[in-house]
């Protein structure tokens, strides 16, 4: 585990190029316009305000998915609707780092510097946090990535290359609770997706101990990592922020954090009208809807 002297020493824990990034200070200036942009505090919290009544009440006949319906769908985006693994993946990383300024502004972060660490899994979970801080680091946010079980395939590689290129930093070790509490304002859960099943192993354990201790709020990305996907885990994560994917699991009825959102517009009419998820309406052109 990671000290904090060791953390701010010579830069030996990142392998990227520019480990030296990680204590640059970040300068927001989100005023683009568009799909997923950045709104001012005002306009952002005007807009939450006429949205969260419907969605309040769409929020309540909406269907909580299964394990097995979860497949079932994703395998069906695939085969029948022509979507690929790395289309979807980037849909949801955006709506996740979308997701996280809507609940984190940076002009809100309490430390100085628009620090986060985003912590991956092995899988298409981890995949989303990649892509996920990537478009973090294009909001004015400083990430660093944990990623410590590579998978050695095309897309991953890819999907770590362009994290790399973009100078965010990969740490080589996980830091301990005190240091992400002085040196992070965020933590993205992208460990377990819906396809995790039965005991946490190693070093993932560790790490999810580690995360426990931290008293710095956690946003996981479709299931807090550790639990099962339909019954959650008291004694798992307890997430600040829980980002639901195509739709909320059944655990997610669990969830007792601040911030609920809705992330992956990219769901067909059809295939919503077939498993009757009754999915609320996105405003405007947002990619996230906060339930």
């Amino acid at each position: 585990m990671l000290t904090l002297r060791a953390l701010l020493g010579v830069g030996f824990l990142v392998t990227s190029r520019a480990a030296a990034a990680v204590a640059q200070t970040g300068t927001w200036t989100g005023t683009g316009t568009g799909t997923c942009s950045l709104s001012s505090a005002a306009d952002l919290q005007e807009k939450q305000r006429l949205s969260s009544r419907a969605a309040s009440t769409m929020a309540q006949t909406m269907k909580y998915l299964g394990q097995e319906e979860a497949q079932n769908i994703d395998q069906e985006l695939f085969s029948e609707f022509g979507f690929s693994v790395d289309q979807l993946m980037e849909l949801a990383g955006l709506s996740c780092a979308t997701a996280v300024t809507r609940a984190y502004p940076i002009p809100s972060l309490l430390k100085p510097r628009p620090s986060l660490l985003v912590i991956c899994g092995p899988g298409n979970n981890g995949g989303d946090g990649l892509v996920c801080a990537r478009h973090l680091k294009l909001f004015g946010y400083e990430p660093s990535i944990l990623y410590p079980k590579r998978p050695n395939k095309t897309l991953f590689q890819g999907l770590s290359t362009q994290c790399e290129k973009m100078d965010i930093p990969f740490l080589t070790e996980m830091p301990e609770a005190e240091v992400i509490d002085e040196v992070y304002n965020l933590v993205v859960d992208a460990i377990f997706g819906f396809s995790f099943k039965g005991s946490v192993r190693e070093p993932f354990g560790s790490i999810l101990a580690e995360l426990k201790k931290s008293t710095v709020p956690i946003a996981s990305i479709d299931i807090p990592s550790g639990w099962d996907v339909e019954q959650g885990s008291a004694d798992g994560l307890q997430p600040d922020t829980l980002i639901s994917l195509t739709a909320p699991k059944k655990s997610a009825s669990l969830f007792s954090g601040r911030y609920h959102f809705l992330g992956g517009r990219f769901v067909p009419p059809s295939l919503d009208r077939k498993y009757q998820l009754n999915l609320p309406p996105y405003p405007g052109t947002d990619c996230v809807l906060q339930l």
